[in-house]
């Protein structure tokens, strides 16, 4: 569940091992090129947690925020 927070929406997902996170973080990323909208997160081992706000409306969430979540979820699905 991704948590609002600081003007952020927020989720840690965490995997069996780097190889799986960092293929996630991967499909990640051609979704947010795809949305032209690009996420803060880091990567530790078997973790990943990313941090969505939109920049261009003053650093607070917004419907592209929203979407892109739904979008990390759907990886996962």
């Amino acid at each position: 569940m991704w948590i609002q927070q600081n003007n952020t929406l927020y989720k840690k997902f965490e995997f069996r091992d780097f190889s799986e996170a960092f293929g996630f973080m991967t499909r990640v990323a051609i979704e947010a090129e795809k949305a032209d909208h690009h996420p803060l997160w880091t990567n530790v081992y078997n973790r990943v947690e990313i941090w969505l706000s939109t920049h261009s409306a003053g650093d607070i969430v917004t419907d592209r925020d929203r979407q892109l979540s739904a979008a990390i979820d759907r990886l996962i699905g």
